[in-house]
């Protein structure tokens, strides 16, 4: 299991710097949402690096992963955001079970390897990291991560990322597409509460869609509310569960990773430039 290490240790401090900055500017949420440790005091600090400065050297991260892993590498890269209990590690699950690819998988979990072992079972290689008081992954994490799979035993690389709806929106991390995984068992205005999540991905899933009749949720109503947040995003209904949907799932995420190659042939890969990826 991965842990925050010293690899990430100089991200970690220029984070810590601005804490109280972002505390005076525009309060905890803001602060949390880009994964400040909120315990950490501001005496003695250097407030030099500003918020943008600091997502920018994450976009650049991750520009740099996108390269090694993608046309360095030449494998699918494809992350998983979603609340805990949305279905994402059922999802991830289902889509091992279908395909002849060698699969490598990194969870991002606050703490424990339950989701891992799940992954090992079915033949995955994986490497779980164990976020902490952390709300996200970010690329420092992820490049640690990558140390404990083997990158040439594998075609196809799964990011799951910490259950959250805010936090990872803020943090790319390389992969060619970001599926945000929501269920029904959210209630039908988890979308609609957070627009950030959506617009920053590239494929919605709607899942246990067979319990929404349950639970009250107007699936059609969660659907209209994508199309409003993030206009031209597909939504995928599945259960997880009872493998349905599955296929189709599988079906979009390949033509959004193709959709992506193509775009990228077009464009300059220097690190540092816009991919338009996750």
């Amino acid at each position: 299991m991965i842990h925050r290490t010293s690899t990430t240790a100089r991200i970690d401090a220029s984070i810590t710097r601005i804490d109280a900055w972002l505390d005076r500017l525009v309060g905890p949420l803001r602060a949390h949402r880009i994964g400040i440790d909120q315990e950490h005091g501001d005496e003695g600090h250097d407030h030099g690096e500003g918020t943008a400065d600091i997502l920018e050297r994450f976009a650049r991260q991750a520009d740099a992963l996108h390269e090694e892993l993608v046309h360095d590498r030449g494998l699918r890269v494809v992350g998983f955001v979603g609340a805990t209990g949305a279905g994402k590690t059922r999802l991830i699950e289902r889509l091992i079970e279908r395909t002849d690819d060698r699969v490598g998988v990194i969870v991002g979990d606050v703490a424990g390897e339950d989701d891992a072992e799940r992954f090992r079972a079915l033949g995955a290689d994986v490497a779980s990291v164990a976020t902490g008081k952390e709300c996200h992954l970010d690329p420092g994490l992820l490049e640690d991560a990558l140390t404990e799979i083997d990158l040439d035993a594998i075609d196809r690389l799964y990011v799951e990322n910490v259950g959250n709806m805010v936090c990872p929106a803020d943090f790319p991390l390389g992969a060619q597409a970001r599926v945000v995984v929501v269920s029904a068992t959210e209630g039908d205005d988890v979308i609609r509460k957070h627009p950030l999540l959506f617009q920053a991905g590239d494929l919605a899933v709607i899942n246990k869609r067979d319990v929404a009749d349950a639970v009250n949720a107007d699936l059609d109503r969660m659907e209209r509310d994508l199309a409003a947040i993030a206009p031209g995003m597909d939504a995928i209904r599945t259960d997880a569960e009872h493998e349905a949907g599955i296929d189709a799932l599988a079906s979009a995420i390949d033509e959004r990773v193709e959709a992506h190659s193509h775009q990228d042939a077009d464009h300059d890969h220097t690190p540092g430039h816009d991919h338009g990826h996750d």
